[in-house]
C-alpha cells in the first residue's frame, strides 16, 4: 500500500509509523478497512455484524506490537468503529490505536471508537492511544473514543491517551474494572487552542483486594478552548488508587476539574489532587536569558509539561 503526503503524516503523528509495519496491523481510512494482516500470535479479523475488528491475541506472546490506526481525510466523513481486543493469558504486548483527521473542507469529519478491551489473568499490556486534526477547512474535525477495559487477575496496563493538537470537540469515555491484583496506571495529556472544547469522563472501579489504579492528568487550555474533566476512582475492595490533574491555562482559556474518590471498603487508601495555574513567570524569564523569545520559551515548557 503506497501513502500520500497527508497520509503518511498522520501516521507518523498518531501512531509512529513511518512506513507500513511487518506484524499485526489494520488501518481505516475515511470508513473502509485499507489493509489488515495478523502475525503468528495476533489475529486480526473483522467483525460480522457490524463495523470494526477483533483482535485476538495468543497467551503468553512476548515483544510484540499491534497497530490499529484511523484516518479520515475527507470532508464531510462520520465514521463509528467496534473494535475488540483481547489479551491472551501470560502475554506481554503493545496496542497502538489512535485517529487523525485531515479536513480541509467546509463539513464535519468525526469518529467515533468503541473499544473493548479485555486483558486476561496474569497478561500485561501497554495502549498508546492518540488523536491529532489537521487541515485548514472550515470543517470541523470531531473524536469521541470510548475504551471500556476489563483487567483480570494480576494483570497489568499502562494507558496513554493523548489529544495533541487541532481536535475541535471531543467527549472522551473511559471505563475499568480491575480484579484481584490487577494494576492500572492511565496517563492522560490534552492540548486544546482556539474555540475547542475537550470532556474527559473516566471511572475506574477496584473491584477485586489488593487492586490499584493511578490516574495522571496533564492538560493545556489556549486561547478561548475550554476542558472538563472527571476522572473517579471507585473501591470497592482492599485496595489502592491516586487521581491527579494539573492543568495550564493560557489566554482566556477555561477547565473544570473535578476528580473524586469512593470508598466502600474499610481498608481501601484512596488519595487525589488537582492544580490549575498559569505558566510561571520565572520559568519564562529563565529561558529567555539563554536567548529564546517569549513564544519560544512557552512552547519549550508546554513541552515539558505535557511529556
Amino acid at each position: 500500500m503506497k501513502l500520500n503526503a497527508i497520509e503518511q503524516e498522520l501516521l507518523e503523528t498518531i501512531a509512529d509509523l513511518h512506513k507500513i509495519p511487518t506484524g499485526a496491523v489494520n488501518i481505516r481510512k475515511n470508513g473502509e478497512g485499507i489493509l489488515r494482516h495478523s502475525s503468528a500470535n495476533i489475529e486480526v479479523r473483522p467483525k460480522s455484524d457490524k463495523p470494526g475488528i477483533d483482535v485476538i491475541v495468543a497467551p503468553n506472546t512476548k515483544n510484540e506490537a499491534v497497530h490499529i490506526p484511523v484516518m479520515i481525510t475527507m470532508s464531510g466523513v462520520k465514521d463509528v468503529v467496534y473494535n475488540t481486543i483481547v489479551i491472551g493469558e501470560g502475554a506481554d504486548v503493545t496496542v497502538v490505536a489512535g485517529c487523525g483527521i485531515h479536513n480541509s473542507g467546509m463539513e464535519k469529519s468525526q469518529h467515533d471508537g468503541i473499544h473493548e478491551i479485555i486483558v486476561k489473568k496474569g497478561a500485561r499490556m501497554r495502549y498508546i492511544e492518540k488523536h491529532y486534526g489537521s487541515g485548514q477547512g472550515s470543517g470541523e474535525r470531531v473524536l469521541n473514543p470510548q475504551t471500556l477495559l476489563t483487567m483480570e487477575e494480576n494483570s497489568i496496563v499502562e494507558m496513554e491517551l493523548v489529544q495533541i493538537k487541532g481536535v475541535d470537540s471531543t467527549i472522551r469515555d473511559t471505563k475499568a474494572k480491575l480484579a484481584k491484583g490487577a494494576s492500572l496506571v492511565v496517563t492522560e495529556r490534552l492540548l486544546t487552542h482556539g474555540n475547542q472544547k475537550a470532556v474527559s469522563d473516566m471511572t475506574i472501579e477496584l473491584i477485586g483486594a489488593d487492586s490499584n489504579a493511578q490516574v495522571i492528568s496533564r492538560s493545556v487550555a489556549k486561547d478561548n478552548s475550554k476542558q472538563v474533566f472527571r476522572p473517579i476512582i471507585i473501591a470497592r475492595e482492599r485496595s489502592k488508587g491516586h487521581v491527579e490533574c494539573d492543568s495550564i491555562l493560557i489566554d482566556h482559556g477555561k477547565i473544570s476539574s473535578t476528580p473524586a474518590i469512593t470508598a466502600e471498603h474499610p481498608d481501601a487508601q484512596l488519595t487525589h489532587e488537582a492544580a490549575i495555574g498559569r505558566i510561571a513567570e520565572e520559568q519564562l524569564l529563565k529561558l529567555m536569558t539563554l536567548g529564546l523569545t517569549e513564544e519560544e520559551a512557552e512552547d519549550v515548557i508546554l513541552r515539558g509539561f505535557l511529556q
